[in-house]
């Protein structure tokens, strides 16, 4: 029988689930919207559902293309930092740098972390929930497609959805995805 200290114990997690919104303006935007959450799938975070695709108009002062924006539902073992540094490299790997691109500027995939289970994170270069997703209906229409009931400190997500500007912001037919 092996020493003590050798023996594996399973340490302890807490899963938490976290929402992802996904937005692509550049290329086959549905096709790498796709890619990426089998990529996402493939890190071994769990999918727990995805909402339909939607056309947005752009966000911010740039000029530039209508994006597709999503919102996926993933269950995690990983930390929020973690999370994020994983979330990241799967936008690298679809050749995004983003210390050379411009602020609100064109993407072949942005994914953010919306919320992270009910943590509060305020760090310089990660906030949680996202703050501001309470002002993007490209961000809370497929989010409350996904949890209609969920409020977000303090907030219903539908009740500050009905105050936003939902203007040219269409439900498109989903791609069918492969995990």
């Amino acid at each position: 029988m092996p020493p003590e200290f050798f023996i594996r114990r399973p340490r302890k997690v807490e899963r938490r689930i976290a929402y992802l919104c996904l937005g692509s303006n550049l290329g086959d935007r549905a096709g790498t919207m796709a890619k990426a959450v089998g990529l996402i799938a493939r890190t071994g975070l769990k999918i727990i559902a995805r909402s339909s695709l939607y056309e947005t108009p752009p966000w911010g002062p740039v000029p530039q293309g209508p994006y597709l924006n999503m919102v996926v539902a993933v269950e995690t073992e990983l930390s929020a930092r973690e999370l994020l540094n994983m979330l990241l490299g799967v936008e690298h790997a679809f050749g995004r740098d983003r210390t050379r691109e411009v602020r609100f500027g064109p993407r072949t995939i942005d994914i953010d972390i919306l919320l992270y289970g009910d943590e509060v994170v305020a760090e310089p270069d990660l906030e949680i929930p996202h703050p501001r997703m309470m002002e993007r209906a490209f961000a809370l229409i497929p989010l409350a497609e996904l949890a209609p009931d969920l409020v977000v400190q303090g907030v219903p997500v539908r009740a500050a959805l009905e105050k936003l500007d939902r203007s040219g912001i269409v439900k498109v037919d989903p791609q069918p995805v492969t995990y």
